[in-house]
């Protein structure tokens, strides 16, 4: 099965657009997305209904802020700027948007055997898995051979194996990770909707399940566009400002 593996949209359907246009002739079979469809960007129905009209079968698990804006009263622990964002996001998605993210499962979720999908980490949804300890806990605990998870924003590859666990560096414009059966891994595309690794492009994978070949990839949008829609929407400028710089 040939994946594309998509996160942290951030209700940026610029960036979303142009990742399915980058991939329009890759033959892609399914589409797995790993959480925060919604949350700081101004296209948060856009990004919900593109999602939902996909021709391939699309697998999502929810993210902080996709629970967040469905269940009012709880972003309490969000900073000033992330609450501005999903309280205008909740008065702006349409009932049945609204209802849709309600009823997005929790992660993990197992996908194909050994391969499963989630948003933090396959603990703890909410977890930044950033580091090799946060990562040699996750696999210690759950079973999975190739996870895919988001939330950091931080393009990040884990591998596991009997000689130990090691960090596989993502950056430039393109990687191809040859996969092996005797390790496990841990990977994050990085954001389409909104990067933090100082690089503004959008990041996604191609996962070939047969192969075991993933491709990660960055992808240029319109920018300017989506800066123009937060800031025409009211949003803190900051949220704008942030695309640019891919902080």
């Amino acid at each position: 099965m040939k994946y594309l593996i998509l996160t942290d949209i951030h209700g940026n359907s610029d960036a979303l657009e142009a990742v399915l246009e980058d991939v329009s002739d890759e033959g892609i079979e399914s589409v797995l997305v790993l959480g925060d469809l919604v949350g700081y960007g101004a296209g948060p129905n856009e990004v919900i209904e593109t999602l939902l009209t996909l021709p391939q079968p699309t697998v999502v698990v929810r993210g902080n802020h996709d629970k967040v804006v469905a269940t009012p009263l709880e972003d309490a622990h969000f900073n000033a700027i992330a609450r501005a964002a999903v309280r205008w996001t909740a008065a702006q998605l349409s009932p049945s948007n609204l209802e849709y993210l309600h009823e997005l499962p929790q992660g993990p979720l197992e996908v194909e055997p050994g391969l499963f999908v989630c948003h933090g980490s396959p603990v703890d949804e909410d977890e930044y898995l950033l580091s090799l300890d946060g990562a040699s806990f996750a696999f210690s605990v759950h079973p999975g051979r190739r996870i895919f998870f988001g939330h950091t924003h931080i393009p990040t590859l884990f591998a596991s194996d009997r000689g130990g666990l090691s960090s596989i560096e993502l950056d430039g414009d393109a990687e191809t990770i040859p996969l092996t059966g005797k390790r496990r891994y841990l990977a994050n595309p990085g954001s389409v909707g909104q990067p933090r690794d100082r690089d503004p492009r959008a990041a996604y994978f191609i996962y070939d399940s047969e192969t075991d070949r993933l491709d990660w990839r960055r992808c240029a949008y319109a920018i300017e566009r989506a800066q123009r829609r937060i800031l025409d929407a009211g949003l803190p400028e900051i949220l704008a400002h942030r695309l640019a710089v891919g902080i």
